[in-house]
């Protein structure tokens, strides 16, 4: 069983965040691993950890990443996590990239890979929090040809079919495909594992693999800001939050609410 991961180093959400050219700044000393990723690469790792151990000796799980060379600090987390293998897709024609590009360099990637021997699944995260468009699960399907299971609640794999549990609005769904497929599994899929210390260290000195546009024979035009389909024309910081007005209670609090209330058409 061999499963890719594709993951991704976003900012801090919890840090401010800026625009420069109608681009996200990316400052390396305030990012991490996209939260959401984990969730991809713990359901990865215990597909791998259910096989028989014949199986599983045999196996590989592949952290994958599109970025510059900050990426490697995701693709640190994802090894600190157990993952057996990284590698980081870095090209100057990609920056800009949107959602299309960016997935026609994971698919490359994963050719890549396929070119070594079998990729049975790919893992993705429900979405990346810097963006949250939720959108790249089913454009590498589509991009691969392969069957895609997305925002998955719980996961088994046998006998080469993947079947998944998911939760709609309305009903609980149960979804089989066969492999090879892409998986999306929901933030609610599991709880991704505390790296030990061993892992951690190990992780520190771990090889990454890193690759360009030319050695996955993608052309330089449809990737970047030369092959986006979609454009940021304008980008303004968010407006500072208004002063609290703060009313001290003299017998006429509820008025005062009422009032606040009425005059913000919060009623």
């Amino acid at each position: 069983m061999r499963i890719v991961v594709p993951v991704k180093y976003v900012p801090d959400i919890n840090a401010d965040r800026r625009f420069e050219d109608c681009r996200v700044v990316r400052d390396p000393a305030e990012g991490s691993l996209n939260e959401l990723d984990e969730n991809a690469l713990e359901a990865a790792l215990r597909i791998v950890e259910a096989l028989p151990d014949d199986e599983r000796a045999a196996s590989e799980v592949v952290a994958l990443t599109v970025a510059p060379a900050d990426g490697d600090l995701a693709l640190r987390k994802a090894f600190q996590m157990g993952v057996d293998r990284g590698v980081r897709v870095t090209d100057d024609a990609l920056a800009g990239s949107d959602y299309f590009g960016t997935t026609a360099a994971l698919a490359a990637a994963v050719r890549k890979l396929e070119a070594e021997g079998t990729v049975d699944l790919v893992v993705t995260g429900m979405a990346a929090l810097d963006g949250l468009g939720s959108v790249v699960p089913a454009l590498l399907a589509a991009e691969l040809g392969r069957p895609a299971l997305t925002l998955a609640k719980k996961v088994a794999v046998d006998a080469g079919t993947l079947t998944v549990t998911r939760e709609t609005d309305d009903a609980t769904e149960e979804l089989s495909a066969p492999l090879p497929a892409v998986l999306s599994v929901a933030d609610t899929a599991n709880t991704p594992r505390f790296p030990n210390f061993k892992l951690i260290m190990a992780a520190r000195t771990k090889q990454i693999e890193a690759w360009s546009l030319a050695d996955l024979d993608v052309e330089a035009a449809s990737v970047g800001t030369a092959g986006a389909r979609t454009e940021t024309t304008s980008a303004t910081p968010r407006p500072p939050r208004p002063e609290v007005e703060v009313v001290q209670d003299k017998g006429e609090g509820g008025t005062a609410l009422a009032e606040f209330l009425i005059r913000n058409e919060l009623v």
